[in-house]
């Protein structure tokens, strides 16, 4: 339950109020496998969960991006470099990778939600014999909420990777799609009876993703999500993040979606 104390190695802006600190853990820190979460420490303020957005496989560097929506994570976006943080993980079940080896991976993503699957990304591409088609598609509420921009468009240039952009609201000098990213679903080059599908996102958007997925034909049992709640122990004691008979922290924060199907359908949990 105590944090140690890290150092703030860089700062940089990746979207509107959105930002990306490379955090150096110390000495003896955890590995931390794709969709796993630390709680991070403002000291004064307070401590948030935030999901790992960098590349696992990178030794003595954390990454995390946060947007300032709160006293928390505002107070965390104006660290700089050379700042002290608390920090203490890594926390939850991450994302299926060995489930995926051999087949086809569609990754949905609807805003912030494409910093919890960034790391897959990275994983797929560092191990990209052992997976069928790679799929990105990605939502943003306009171009200048697109996250990690450049490193999509260098994404692009791979001819072993599909991608799709699209935003809500479009701007002078967008050219690409214009509306919510599940309309990418229909269009996805992926075999839907050997894929696995990883998705992020608000949840409407994420119930809408599941639908569009399985009119497609991929299997329940083959979705994966990330929920978001309010999670203060990561130890399952405090009950905040209880969702259902489960708890986020401890049981997710990624789940299999036939385990939480009924729970997605029911208002105010």
């Amino acid at each position: 339950m105590l944090p140690y104390v890290a150092r703030v190695l860089d700062r940089k802006r990746d979207g509107l109020d959105v930002w990306t600190l490379d955090i150096e853990p110390g000495e003896g820190a955890p590995p931390v496998a794709p969709g796993q979460f630390n709680m991070l420490t403002a000291f004064g303020v307070g401590e948030a969960a935030v999901s790992v957005s960098g590349d696992p496989a990178e030794p003595g560097r954390l990454v995390h991006t946060i947007r300032a929506v709160g006293a928390v994570s505002s107070a965390l976006t104006r660290l700089d470099t050379g700042d002290l943080l608390g920090l203490r993980g890594p926390f939850g079940v991450g994302w299926p990778m060995a489930e995926a080896t051999g087949r086809d991976v569609v990754i949905v993503a609807g805003g912030l939600g494409l910093a919890p699957l960034r790391p897959v990304l990275y994983r797929l591409f560092a191990e990209r014999e052992r997976y069928g088609k790679i799929t990105l598609l990605f939502g943003a509420r306009s171009p200048a909420d697109i996250l990690f921009r450049h490193e999509i468009e260098s994404w692009r240039h791979r001819l072993d990777v599909g991608i799709e952009v699209t935003v809500d609201h479009a701007e002078d000098g967008w050219h690409g799609h214009v509306g919510v990213v599940t309309t990418l679903i229909r269009r996805a080059d992926f075999d839907p009876l050997r894929t696995v599908a990883m998705v992020c996102g608000p949840e409407v958007m994420m119930r809408f993703a599941i639908a569009a997925l399985g009119e497609g034909g991929v299997a329940d049992e083959a979705i994966y999500l990330s929920m978001e709640r309010n999670m203060k122990c990561a130890i399952a004691f405090c009950g905040h993040c209880q969702f259902g008979t489960v708890f986020v922290c401890r049981d997710g924060p990624v789940f299999r979606y036939e385990r939480v199907r009924s729970l997605l359908t029911l208002k105010e949990i």
